[in-house]
């Protein structure tokens, strides 16, 4: 059986994918045009490249389709429940970073922590009758945060994308969403809470507790890893 790494299939996160493999001697190109999801794989035997968005990495880890899989942090915490029962993280790939954070408007002036916005979300509900509504895709991840810090007058309303404009659009009061830079975030007129964020994210490799580790996909990874300079784990199921 060959050991399958699950690659995301475009943009910077496969070019620094690429990249990083590159630079440990082993070498991964797409084979075809950039519309077709297939990539080659030099410098190691017994391994091959499926092609797939960041975002399906988590999915075909849990399931075992897949042996190891690049994707970033927030992904694979938000997508697979009780994530470290599932998943083995192998190596940060130092790329990717990003913050998930929660972030309210800029005239919220009495808000600029946690033990402020659970004041104003109680204030909120007193005053307009429904709960203080938080745009985000990281339902798992915010409602765990929140719940730790003991904020719970709040309601989760589901964004995909364009998360920072949910607040000028009347459809959220605040959001919580991945930054790197913070620019998005000014730009609409949004500060993040001083607390720090909810997670720091980066690309890493991980490998996958359900996949078959029969005989060969084992020698396999031994390999894999001895030529990136990591240990592989000694038990993965």
């Amino acid at each position: 059986m060959t050991l399958k790494i699950g690659i995301p299939s475009k943009g910077r996160l496969m070019e620094a994918t690429f990249e990083w493999f590159g630079d440990r001697g082993i070498t991964l190109s797409r084979s075809g045009s950039d519309r077709e999801y297939a990539a080659r794989i030099e410098g190691v035997e017994g391994v091959s490249i499926v092609l797939m968005s960041a975002g399906e990495v988590p999915r075909d880890l849990m399931a075992g389709c897949i042996h190891l899989g690049v994707t970033g942090t927030d992904l694979v915490r938000e997508k697979i429940p009780l994530w470290a029962d599932h998943v083995i993280d192998l190596s940060e790939m130092e790329f990717g970073h990003a913050d998930l954070i929660l972030a309210v408007p800029d005239f919220w002036i009495d808000v600029s922590g946690l033990d402020d916005l659970d004041a104003a979300a109680a204030a909120f509900r007193a005053k307009h009758g429904f709960r203080l509504r938080i745009a985000t895709k990281y339902h798992r991840l915010v409602r765990e945060y929140l719940a730790d810090n003991g904020v719970a007058d709040y309601q989760i309303v589901d964004s995909q994308g364009a998360t920072e404009g949910t607040v000028k659009n009347l459809t959220a009061e605040m959001i919580a969403d991945i930054t790197s830079t913070g620019e998005t975030l000014r730009a609409n007129h949004l500060k993040p809470l001083v607390d720090g964020p909810i997670l720091h994210s980066q690309a890493t490799l991980f490998a996958s507790r359900s996949a078959d580790w029969s005989g060969e996909t084992r020698r396999s990874l031994v390999d894999l890893c001895g030529k990136l300079g990591l240990i592989a784990p000694d038990a993965l199921a």
